[in-house]
């Protein structure tokens, strides 16, 4: 799995990550698991050509000491897809500034 991971997170700093994480994204029912869904102007056009599986969505997994962000674009709406795929260069960029601009926003410094 290609993933964008930031370990050696230090306990106040996954307090800070994981109390923006509730308020802003969508949890999962497994704890430390959190949707971020994907601008919709960045969508591949497989991907915006597939309304019944809108909407898309990176994962990522929260733990005390690392953030670990799946590389994959996802649907909710199913499994098994043509449209659920490895990020494009762009969707990839875009998630990986998000993330980043999030940690300058809480001043986590890794």
């Amino acid at each position: 799995m290609k993933q964008y991971v930031i370990d050696e997170l230090r306990i106040e700093d996954y307090e800070k990550i994981k109390t923006y994480f509730d308020d802003h994204f969508e949890a999962s029912k497994i704890g430390g698991i959190y949707w971020i869904h994907i601008d919709p102007k960045i969508l591949a056009e497989i991907q915006i050509s597939h309304d019944a599986c809108k909407p898309f969505y990176f994962a990522v997994e929260l733990e005390p000491d690392k953030l670990s962000c799946e590389l994959l674009v996802r649907t909710g709406n199913r499994v098994r897809c043509d449209c659920v795929r490895y990020a494009t260069e762009s969707q990839r960029n875009w998630f990986i500034r998000l993330l980043d601009a999030i940690l300058e926003k809480l001043e986590v410094h890794v």
